[in-house]
């Protein structure tokens, strides 16, 4: 194993790439590498308008991932049999996100939020601490809670 440079004051950084295909400074993942099989493909629901709202608000951000083909957001309702495959349906997509990434993993609620947030500039922070143990399982159960309710008010207001 090659020796990598030592840090110097004056702001240089020692880079490497990982196994899991960023690019690390000081041990915090920073940018997806594009081509280490880091493309993630995202289902979720254009009729919710509090997901659409999401997608929308983010979408500055994740733009730059999307053009790099990190991130691709694809509407379960023009696909509704896209995840038969892994067991889930468009009522399934309706009530949390689902994603597949390149190496054939499925990611459904807190754990697709995750995904999206490592690829996505300036948000690899948030991966970081939300995917601790722990709380990873506390923001589990927020999202499943929240999506619960969402679910039930866009059947109530008939967006479906």
């Amino acid at each position: 194993m090659s020796r990598l440079p030592r840090l110097s004051p004056f702001g240089a950084q020692r880079r490497r790439a990982t196994a899991v295909g960023c690019v690390t400074t000081f041990g915090q993942n920073l940018v997806p590498l594009i081509g280490m099989n880091s493309k993630l493909t995202v289902w979720y629901n254009t009729k919710c308008p509090v997901c659409n709202a999401g997608i929308d608000w983010q979408n500055n951000r994740l733009m730059r991932a999307a053009r790099a083909g990190a991130i691709e957001f694809r509407d379960i309702n023009l696909e509704p049999d896209a995840l038969t495959r892994h067991g889930a349906g468009v009522e399934d997509v309706r009530r949390r996100l689902h994603g597949i990434d390149a190496n054939g993993r499925f990611h459904t609620g807190i754990n697709c939020a995750i995904e999206i947030w490592k690829r996505t500039p300036g948000d690899h922070w948030l991966a970081r601490v939300i995917g601790v143990p722990g709380v990873r399982q506390v923001a589990g159960f927020g999202y499943d809670r929240f999506a619960d309710l969402l679910y039930a008010w866009n059947r109530w207001n008939k967006h479906w």
